[in-house]
């Protein structure tokens, strides 16, 4: 994500030289490789030439503390006009109302009915709400098996009528349903289309005038650059929607989307999208955006999903077999399970600071743990919790239960071993970040 933006921006600061203070003759090289750095990430270019025209005025004529250099002066005041561009303040979600209607609107393809579901099991598992999924696509026969399975995967009511080709009858009594169901939201799942037309979106804004939605969200794919928003512009000049959905971020992104969509609708990005999974959503905070295009890494949002998935009891527990030195297998799949459900592990890993730059031309490969697991599942439930039992003869047997190899038995069963003595002697001072890197190393060889 953004990984072209970030190097290239990086770049020009390197450019900037001088000593005392930013003039006009140092600073205009730097503010020319922005503007060109912005373009090529598909920015809009009013928005890049805007953005640059601020950021060359804010620091001209600065005088550059003794600590830092031009370059780092440049960086800092980039990062909060980066900020501000993309809204500055985060955007909350409104869910007032009883039940909230939430309407999804967008193009077929931005991944509009994925984050229906998404949503639905943000507001289920991190707001306490009871959501109810409805579908109001009456073109893609698809959609309504699709939110259908999503809601079932996820445990969330779904509201179809398939025989029915009114959406605006189907969404009203969606709402009665709810009612009468205590369904504390409503989440519309509306039809798309391959490109913008007067009957798409007469019938979105016929929708909208019978339900009143409290909340209307634009879904939009990141990767579509330049297009999305525009198309960001035609969908607000009809709806006048409440704010964005950036989906796809994970994806090969420029980034001209998210940097360019407030400006030109004037509307807050209220979450994005990060991968297939029901948890890959975030809610969108300007600032740590603004950092991790800077290469500055993104640690209160990896703190956030490692708070999410581990509980605060379990960790005691853990704690204490760690100064026993009772860390077993199980332990271990336990946490490996747990660091997965935080996400994309490169991504992860990205949100280190000054580990992004370095592990962005690497490839790791989601399904790497794959191998740990399946030796791990291979081990009787003594040899699990009772490492020491794992003679030659054992790690054969494990090597053949999982088609593994047993060097490859051998070397985890080492690492593991080396991680347990870490763990123990770090005891109380336990380091995240050292657990991770050692699992990754695991994974890596």
């Amino acid at each position: 994500m953004f990984d072209n933006l970030n190097s290239k921006l990086e770049r020009a600061f390197k450019l900037l030289k001088g000593q005392g203070k930013i003039t006009e003759i140092n600073v205009s090289e730097t503010i020319k490789e922005i503007r060109k750095a912005l373009l090529d990430a598909d920015v809009n270019y009013k928005v890049a030439k805007q953005f640059t025209d601020t950021v060359k005025e804010k620091a001209l004529g600065q005088n550059v503390l003794t600590a830092i250099s031009p370059g780092q002066l440049m960086v800092k005041i980039t990062q909060q006009e980066l900020t501000a561009l993309m809204g500055g303040e985060t955007a909350e979600i409104k869910l007032t109302g009883s039940p909230t209607v939430i309407l999804m609107s967008g193009l077929q393809g931005s991944g509009k009915t994925t984050f229906s579901g998404k949503l639905a099991n943000y507001l289920k598992t991190k707001r306490s709400k009871k959501p109810l999924l409805v579908a109001c696509d009456i073109y893609r026969p698809a959609a309504i098996k699709q939110l259908q399975v999503l809601g079932e995967q996820i445990g969330v009511d779904v509201y179809a009528d398939p025989e029915n080709k009114d959406a605006v009858s189907i969404a009203k009594k969606a709402i009665e349903f709810a009612k009468d169901n205590g369904n504390t939201v409503v989440i519309i799942d509306t039809a798309g289309r391959l490109a913008i037309d007067e009957v798409m979106m007469k019938e979105i804004a016929a929708v909208k005038n019978a339900v009143n939605p409290h909340e209307i969200l634009f879904v939009v794919d990141a990767m579509t650059g330049q297009d999305a928003v525009n198309t960001a512009k035609a969908f607000n000049d009809t709806l006048n929607f409440d704010g964005v959905v950036l989906t796809k971020l994970d994806g090969d992104t420029r980034g001209g989307a998210a940097l360019s969509i407030k400006s030109v609708v004037n509307k807050p990005i209220k979450f994005v999208g990060t991968g297939e999974k029901m948890e890959a959503m975030d809610v969108f905070h300007p600032s740590r955006m603004a950092d991790r295009i800077l290469g500055m890494g993104d640690v209160v949002t990896l703190v956030e999903r490692a708070e999410e998935q581990f509980d605060a009891e379990e960790a005691r527990k853990l704690q204490k077999k760690i100064a026993k030195n009772q860390f077993s297998f199980n332990d271990f799949l336990s946490q490996l399970q747990q660091i997965k459900k935080m996400g994309n592990i490169k991504d992860l890993v990205g949100m280190i600071p000054g580990v992004g730059k370095a592990v962005k031309n690497m490839d790791i490969d989601e399904n790497a743990f794959v191998g740990i697991e399946s030796i791990i599942s291979s081990m009787t439930p003594s040899e699990r919790e009772n490492p020491e039992l794992l003679n030659g003869k054992r790690r054969d047997r494990i090597a053949k239960g999982s088609g593994r190899s047993t060097q490859e038995v051998n070397r985890l069963v080492k690492q593991f071993e080396d991680t347990r003595k870490m763990m123990k002697m770090m005891n109380n001072k336990q380091d995240m970040a050292k657990l991770m890197s050692q699992m990754k190393n695991m994974q890596d060889r």
